[in-house]
């Protein structure tokens, strides 16, 4: 039957009958507990991403691999991250496999992509809360792309370690928009920070955004997270 199923992918497209697949899912619940199985199914399901099958058949085996991909799987997916039908996807697995690989990827394919690519790319950093992208990240402040330089700022307040505050510290953006996505990162950061156990670290971020200068949401933003530094309630 899981030979009909990965026979019955190569013709799948959408609004087709999903019921000739259903052995590839009963696979992957039958072959928990069960590595060599599982490893067997894992390396079935990446070899079709590397095949002219239909988007929609590929966007299954993704789904597939965010719940049994390893680091076995991340060069057939990382191989779809510069294609526009199957980046999102793609991105979508590697978010969710934690080998090491999977972020080492996305960190290797950001400098290669642009626009819309680019900035997944970005997000999935972020919502891996990659700390070893950084540096990448960092370096998108500034890009002329908006929607780059925003969602990197974004990824670093999702990463939320002192090198990403300190990054953001650092930027000097004039895009208004990519200002106020620095602001709020920086203020995520800070609560990080704080959650982290890190109050110093923290009320120094605080302190930078309490003055004058900064928007009234972003001066009370900054002061409610002043007194949580100090132990009290705002």
């Amino acid at each position: 039957m899981l030979d009909q199923a990965f026979e019955a992918l190569k013709t799948f497209d959408w609004g087709a009958d999903l019921g000739p697949l259903r052995p590839i899912d009963e696979a992957l619940i039958s072959s928990r507990g069960d590595a060599a199985a599982r490893m067997e199914l894992e390396a079935r399901l990446a070899a079709v991403l590397k095949t002219g099958v239909s988007r929609a058949a590929k966007d299954f085996v993704c789904r597939k691999l965010m719940v049994i991909g390893t680091a076995a799987s991340v060069p057939a997916l990382a191989a779809l991250l510069a294609e526009k039908d199957h980046s999102h996807m793609a991105r979508y697995a590697l978010e969710r496999i934690g080998a090491a690989e999977a972020a080492a990827a996305l960190r290797d394919a950001l400098p290669k992509l642009a626009g819309a690519l680019k900035v997944g790319v970005i997000g999935s950093l972020g919502a891996r809360r990659d700390a070893a992208s950084v540096p990448l990240l960092a370096g998108l402040l500034g890009n002329a792309d908006t929607a780059v330089a925003c969602s990197a700022a974004l990824a670093l307040g999702a990463i939320r370690t002192a090198e990403a505050s300190q990054a953001l510290a650092k930027a000097r953006p004039s895009n208004e928009q990519v200002k106020q996505a620095v602001t709020d990162s920086a203020l995520a950061c800070a609560e990080g920070l704080l959650a982290a156990g890190k109050p110093a670290e923290a009320q120094a971020i605080y302190t930078a955004y309490a003055g004058a200068d900064q928007p009234k949401h972003v001066r009370l933003a900054a002061t409610r997270g002043m007194l949580a530094c100090a132990g009290k309630k705002p």
